[in-house]
């Protein structure tokens, strides 16, 4: 049985700590000409990574989004494809994939600039033969797209999701923001992504060390 994360026990003193510890990271952090993310960073305890069920391996929705635009690339034909290019950032269709296989070096680039994928499930084999070694490794294999599924609703909530993986380190990353967002939308996000790692973790709060939040630039600030 996990155990609740200590921050819930009261929810006002977790928003107030949380809130805190954001507007602290925003204010220590340098004037730049650019929007800087802000991310997270978890230290885990008492945890073998080395054996896979006990890593880290999430989808998790912001309740204020990214603060960035993600892209999303569908895998499809028929109905799919024409819903994909309407509500989609990329479409690849059958064909395209082997010709994607046999050029790496734009298949690594696509990998790099979209964030989420999408696959019509029968493509999802040929997918991971041809493409499973470049997008495997980034965590960007593509969910399949199931017929109680609508693909514009998807699209939307995959542009509000980050994908947080430990793989076998037990301090991992998550961008949960940007600076424009403001520390009360921020905070929230933080929130969630806590909750959600916490909920996955044998012992809970306990197999957590530490968690940090900073700016791209900025120094890291200790949120517990």
């Amino acid at each position: 049985m996990k155990v609740p994360f200590e921050l819930q026990e009261a929810s006002t003193l977790a928003d107030e700590k949380l809130l805190a510890a954001v507007k602290k990271a925003l204010e220590k952090a340098p004037d730049r000409n650019f929007n800087e993310s802000v991310e997270v960073a978890i230290n885990l305890k008492d945890i073998d990574l080395t054996k896979p069920d006990n890593r880290v391996d999430q989808e998790i929705l912001l309740p204020n989004g990214r603060g960035r635009l993600m892209k999303i690339g569908v895998f499809g034909s028929g109905d799919l494809a024409l819903q994909a290019k309407k509500k989609a950032d990329l479409l690849i269709e059958p064909e395209q994939i082997t010709e994607l296989a046999d050029d790496k070096k734009r298949a690594r680039q696509l990998a790099e600039e979209h964030d989420f994928f999408i696959a019509e499930p029968p493509l999802m084999p040929v997918i991971g033969r041809e493409l499973g070694a470049i997008l495997g490794p980034k965590g960007k294999m593509p969910m399949p797209f199931t017929p109680n599924m609508d693909l514009g609703n998807t699209v939307d909530s995959l542009k509000n999701t980050v994908r947080i993986r430990s793989r076998d380190k037990k301090t991992f990353h998550a961008p949960i923001g940007t600076v424009d967002m403001g520390p009360e939308k921020i905070s929230e996000n933080l929130e969630t992504v806590i909750k959600r790692i916490t909920d996955d973790l044998e012992k809970g709060s306990q197999n957590i060390r530490s968690v940090y939040i900073k700016t791209t630039m900025g120094p890291a600030i200790r949120v517990r």
